[in-house]
């Protein structure tokens, strides 16, 4: 049985969510503000997150960054302000993915079963026909160590979130190949694209701030305009 958290601190709210969380089969945990959330996330070990944006004694995206530093685990970002502004900086610091309130609940099983599902497929990288994944990918001066999801690019060592590690896995794992921001986005977030570019930029653009040494001229991570982007092996 998966463990989920949830911290939110409007009563009605985690009520209702923990009435379906439970009937959908889930073991829960709750937290009322940051900093319960912050120490239920640290005793507890769930396996994903639903993190609201506006809680009191430390906000969403405060208590996203501190988890960030330690650990991959998948966390959906709730926010009832405005979507666009809020998904960036979500997206941005670490969030796997967001939902806007007022939302279905219909859409947040959707949600959590898919979170659930990429983290499963991300403990197990190596499919049953492919030979075993090597420990280390290297083009040029970057090295993408693929069991302890860092990159190394001189004497530094570059933590990547999951999102951005399976970016710079899938570039590396083919440089000089273009790839549309359909393909990008079905490989790595394993699902159908419907044209949102924000969740692809705004990872690209973290990307580049952690590899390249001028990220608005990059020197690895190219963009073909109208089509998507390459990962340049230098030759």
């Amino acid at each position: 049985m998966n463990k989920l958290l949830l911290i939110e601190d409007d009563p009605d709210v985690r009520a209702l969510l923990a009435t379906f969380i439970q009937d959908e089969g889930y073991e829960l945990n709750m937290a009322f503000d940051g900093l319960e959330g912050l120490k239920a996330f640290m005793l507890n070990e769930p396996d994903l997150i639903i993190l609201d944006y506006m809680l009191p004694k430390l906000n969403g995206l405060e208590v996203l960054k501190r988890i960030r530093e330690t650990s991959q685990i998948p966390i959906l970002m709730l926010s009832a302000r405005d979507q666009d502004v809020d998904k960036a900086l979500g997206l941005e610091i670490g969030a796997d993915d967001y939902l806007g309130k007022p939302f279905s609940l219909i859409e947040l099983s959707a949600r959590i079963k898919a979170l659930l599902r990429r983290a499963d497929r991300q403990r197990g990288f190596a499919q049953i026909d492919e030979l075993p994944a090597p420990e280390l990918l290297s083009v040029r001066a970057l090295t993408l160590d693929l069991q302890n999801y860092h990159v190394v690019t001189g004497d530094r060592q570059i933590p990547l979130t999951a999102k951005e590690f399976e970016l710079l896995k899938l570039f590396m794992s083919h440089p000089n190949r273009l790839f549309t921001k359909s393909q990008i986005y079905q490989s790595v977030w394993q699902e159908d694209y419907f044209g949102d570019d924000n969740a692809i930029n705004v990872h690209i653009r973290r990307l580049r701030e952690k590899i390249e040494s001028q990220p608005s001229e990059p020197e690895y991570i190219k963009t073909v305009w109208g089509i998507g982007y390459k990962f340049s092996d230098g030759n």
